[in-house]
């Protein structure tokens, strides 16, 4: 087992212990003042207390955030402009193009426009996972001006799918890229960065996911192993999956995942 590096962080206003391999790869979060541990791999755990001990003082805790009471709930209640619940499939899109039309960009044909359908198609195809007891958060905001499409929180864990517009061609995902007809590519870096974002500001491992939309054919036998691909006709298959969070859990993610503050440190 390589040796794991832990370090000193301060996130909105709370001190945190991030464990890295030597590489820089994160495998888990220590927040100091609950004492609670969140692992982003489970074949890192006897490593990451073991790492951890001679920092921390008393019993720590594995596992999701603590489910709030009625009281804390109550204090929760989001002013509208910080509550991303209502946001649409694919509304930074929707607000770029209303910024940036076409013909101001003197494009004959935008490509944002087919992205917009697919995050649109995979947002309702996700919506529908409500009655398997999911939750999704759609369009949500990272500094800098980048987006996470779609996160779902249900029994299966918390993912962060990521939408790739097909068009009704045939799509290849390599190790590194993910391309599609008419010379479309989109580098695989952004769907793990943004799981791994995600990640670092909810203490909770998040699995990074790309849906090809609308794929006339799909060659995925050489995606990384890190990241599952998945067709869009495949989503509703999610909701077999389980064992990972219980209900009360994944309402305490969700919750902290709605407000906006909460991204500002991602």
């Amino acid at each position: 087992m390589q040796r794991l590096r832990v370090t000193p962080v301060r996130v909105r206003g709370g001190d945190r212990l991030c464990v890295s391999l030597p590489d820089g790869r994160d495998v888990a979060w220590c927040d100091r003042d609950t004492g609670r541990v969140a692992l982003f791999s489970a074949a890192h755990r006897d490593a990451v207390l073991q790492a951890l001990a001679p920092f921390t003082a008393g019993e720590l805790t594995v596992g999701p955030p603590p489910v709030p009471t009625r009281d804390e709930l109550a204090r929760l209640a989001l002013p509208p402009d910080d509550d991303l619940a209502p946001n649409r499939p694919g509304e930074a899109l929707c607000t770029d193009l209303e910024r940036r039309p076409p013909a101001a960009l003197r494009l004959r044909r935008d490509p944002r426009r087919a992205d917009l359908a697919a995050q649109q198609r995979l947002g309702d195809a996700l919506d529908g996972l409500e009655p398997a007891g999911w939750r999704v958060l759609h369009a949500v905001p990272l500094p800098g001006a980048d987006h996470i499409d779609h996160l779902a929180f249900g029994p299966g864990g918390v993912l962060a799918l990521h939408a790739f517009a097909a068009d009704r061609t045939r799509v290849r995902v390599g190790d590194r890229l993910v391309q599609g007809g008419r010379g479309t590519a989109v580098d695989l870096t952004l769907t793990r960065r943004r799981a791994d974002r995600a990640a670092h500001v909810l203490a909770v491992v998040v699995r990074p996911v790309l849906v090809v939309v609308g794929a006339a054919r799909l060659d995925a036998a050489s995606a990384p192993g890190d990241i599952q691909v998945l067709r869009d006709d495949e989503v509703p298959a999610l909701a077999r999956l389980g064992g990972v969070l219980k209900p009360a859990d994944i309402e305490s993610l969700y919750a902290a995942a709605r407000d906006r503050r909460t991204w500002l440190a991602a």
